[in-house]
């Protein structure tokens, strides 16, 4: 009998934990508490227009790096390819990413491909960070205005 209540109790307390994960990935805001605070997350190699633009081919590696940094991934069976992802999710909402992939003959850039293309001026990834940072500037300031209305 108190081995079927532990049996019980363990599956019933596995289906709550569960339940509660369901819906924390459906719906990020139903299980959060009101008011706290959910920090910008960024991940991996920032990918700039600015940064793609100054990418030619026949450029070396050492000047790839340079201009791109070191890569994020490097393949581990394609010495020849570099990756670059970048992952921007601000504050709970949804998550933005960027690729390019750099692809190198005889130690020289040959081409790429990815979201950034070289010659465009789409930095969409930067906005989205600008304003985030300006949101974040604006409710921080209305906080501390009503904050010093209060008597």
């Amino acid at each position: 009998m108190q081995k079927r209540k532990a049996t019980f109790a363990l599956v019933l307390s596995a289906a709550f934990i569960g339940g509660c994960s369901w819906l924390a990935d459906n719906n990020p805001k139903m299980l959060s508490f009101p008011g706290a605070y959910r920090i910008d997350i960024q991940q991996g190699n920032v990918i700039t227009q600015d940064m793609a633009n100054q990418l030619r081919p026949g450029m070396t590696r050492d000047q790839v790096r340079f201009v791109m940094g070191e890569p994020l991934l490097r393949d581990t069976f394609d010495s020849d390819r570099w990756d670059y992802i970048y992952s921007f999710q601000p504050g709970g909402d949804v998550r933005t990413q960027q690729s390019l992939s750099l692809f190198f003959t005889d130690d020289k850039l040959t081409h790429f491909e990815g979201d950034v293309r070289p010659g465009g001026n789409d930095n969409s990834v930067n906005d989205q960070m600008r304003a985030a940072a300006d949101k974040d500037a604006l409710d921080a300031k209305a906080k501390a205005e009503a904050q010093s209305q209060t008597p």
